[in-house]
């Protein structure tokens, strides 16, 4: 009698592989603290802070970092920590509003072009060859001169960051569904007169979770830092309202002179975006479904 063969080690799930994965990222995990700790900060900061953002200390023009104003005042006297956490919190409310709009127009129109084919395909390819060859720096620059300064809102600047963003993401989206609807349960549930969005929403987008995951992560930096140069020439966030962009542009004037006006914001945005790359790439390694060496 042969003896019987040997079973194969079963597999962890899908999302304890993940989380195992991401738990031996030690650049991922040093990413998703700062970020969330920039979170925090923002939204306690203001409580934190002495003084408010919008609040002017008369006694003290450009002063140095102090007890009374830890990261320095403005030339007009403005208390830098409360003026860069609250540009921090409209840098994280328009990344990540863009970012996760952007991803989801991308899902959306991606997976339906891809799945009906036909008119909504060629549709679709002919509004991103369109949209790609336009520079979206001056497109938003058009439409902030066009409605009087009103595009430098946080709502408007989300809207047009996701609208000009979503094309290359889309084309990705749709090149694997294209794979997916040739799957045989996909098939089969098509001749089972299936509604499209039910196979769409069952069977396609969860074998894209792991693209449209990490691809939000990098939409999100893109449009931090989108948003940052928009405001950084005057085009993005308006007065009264503030951005590290604005602040950055604000303290590049006297950045050899009186440098903690500018090194705050400039710090700031660049742990920003360093937080959300080093995620982004974490979850890119951890959602990898041909790296089983890892598991």
């Amino acid at each position: 009698m042969t003896p019987p063969l040997p079973l194969a080690p079963a597999r962890p799930a899908r999302g304890r592989l993940v989380l195992r994965r991401l738990r031996r990222d030690r650049p991922a995990l040093a990413g998703l603290a700062g970020l969330a700790g920039l979170v925090v900060l923002a939204a306690i900061g203001p409580v934190l802070a002495r003084w408010g953002a919008g609040e002017v200390d008369a006694r003290a023009f450009l002063a140095a970092p102090s007890a009374a104003h830890w990261f320095g005042t403005t030339q007009a006297g403005r208390d830098v920590f409360a003026l860069t956490v609250a540009g921090l919190r409209t840098s994280l409310l328009v990344g990540l509003g863009a970012g996760l709009l952007q991803t989801a127009i991308a899902a959306v129109v991606g997976t339906l072009a891809a799945y009906h084919g036909g008119w909504p395909d060629r549709a679709l390819r002919w509004v991103v060859d369109l949209l790609l060859v336009v520079p979206s720096f001056f497109l938003v620059a058009i439409v902030s001169v066009g409605t009087g300064g009103r595009a430098g809102s946080v709502l408007l600047l989300v809207l047009v960051l996701a609208g000009l963003g979503w094309m290359l993401s889309a084309r990705v989206v749709r090149a694997a569904t294209l794979t997916l609807t040739g799957l045989d349960y996909v098939t089969a549930a098509r001749y089972m007169n299936v509604p499209a969005h039910r196979i769409i929403g069952r069977h396609i987008l969860p074998n894209l979770s792991s693209l449209l995951v990490v691809d939000a992560t990098l939409a999100v930096a893109g449009a931090v830092l989108a948003e940052s140069s928009l405001s950084f020439f005057g085009f993005g966030v308006q007065p009264p309202a503030t951005s590290l962009g604005t602040l950055i542009a604000e303290g590049q004037r006297t950045a050899t002179t009186f440098p903690w006006v500018f090194l705050a914001p400039a710090g700031t945005l660049v742990a920003l975006l360093t937080c959300v790359n080093l995620v982004g790439d974490g979850l890119r390694d951890a959602l990898d479904p041909s790296d089983g060496g890892r598991a």
